[in-house]
């Protein structure tokens, strides 16, 4: 039975992106984009760690023991914190942006360890279509990235079924707002037979950071809504649940068990007195269990 949303930390985030549970550490990372901010909430004492880097960083992947690597403002990068709270990066692969104001957006492994992201405008209202959805194999590249998928205003959603052949993917722009899926060729790392998996324009809520659990469901937090949404394989609602923010951003299975859905969120400008808790991180007893993060290869 799924439980009330606790607040484990009151971040207080911009915009709370990409959490990674990383179990060794029985620890939640995420980061803050416009704050340039790694954090890391640590189970065992509910402590607060952040690092700040010298660009925005949207998604992240694990690597090894005490390193990353992210999607930021003009590549991957390899990211390192430090004890004194500084982000060392080094860029591994470039992109060449096909709009001037880009950076990246959503992002996460699949099953085999290939990184995948997408680019945005930072200038939403615009809802200018030059995002892309790019590869990173694992290795320093000499050439920029070469583009996957394009033609998106906002990427986002981005997910893999427990055996990886099914990769999700969706844009979260107003004026779009749609869920797809693909076949996914787990040794080559190709998409192909985009399909549209969920209409959002349906359901309450713009579809943001997703999750998949082991069941093979698909977990899309509603922007603007206060909901994260439960989809079956075939793209039936299952089930939705309430978060006390309007812009969940995106979710994580963690825990012990994995049991947990951890649920980060955005803080918009203006008056919150109606939503005072904007920009933390939730904890849900969902009712399902997740998968493990992988690690990029």
């Amino acid at each position: 039975m799924a439980s009330k949303a606790e607040l484990i930390v009151d971040a207080q985030n911009a915009t709370g992106e990409s959490p990674v549970w990383v179990a060794s550490e029985q620890a939640l990372y995420w980061v803050d984009i416009p704050n340039r901010q790694l954090l890391r909430w640590q189970a065992s004492d509910a402590s607060v760690t952040r690092w700040v880097g010298d660009q925005m960083i949207a998604c992240i992947a694990r690597q090894d023991a005490g390193h990353w690597v992210a999607g930021m403002e003009d590549g991957i990068y390899a990211l390192a914190p430090q004890d004194d709270g500084r982000l060392n990066a080094r860029r591994l692969a470039a992109v060449q942006h096909s709009h001037a104001g880009m950076r990246f957006n959503d992002g996460r492994c699949d099953r085999q360890g290939r990184f995948w992201a997408g680019t945005m405008v930072m200038d939403m209202a615009a809802g200018i279509p030059a995002g892309a959805l790019y590869r990173f194999d694992g290795q320093v590249a000499a050439t920029p990235l070469t583009v996957q998928l394009d033609n998106f205003v906002v990427p986002n959603g981005l997910g893999f079924s427990p055996d990886g052949r099914t990769m999700y993917l969706s844009d979260s722009h107003p004026s779009v707002q749609r869920i797809w899926a693909f076949d996914y060729d787990v040794d080559s790392g190709t998409p192909s037979n985009r399909r549209l998996f969920v209409d959002m324009n349906q359901y309450p809520g713009r579809p943001d950071g997703a999750a998949v659990d082991s069941d093979g469901c698909y977990w899309i937090c509603g922007n603007d809504a206060g909901l994260i949404h439960r989809f079956t394989p075939k793209g039936r609602l299952d089930r939705s649940l309430e978060v006390p923010v309007k812009k969940p951003a995106m979710c994580a299975f963690g825990g012990p068990r994995l049991d947990t859905l951890f649920v980060t969120s955005i803080r918009p400008g203006g008056d919150l007195s109606d939503q005072p808790l904007a920009g933390g991180v939730f904890a849900l007893q969902a009712g399902v269990t997740g998968l493990e993060e992988p690690q990029i290869r």
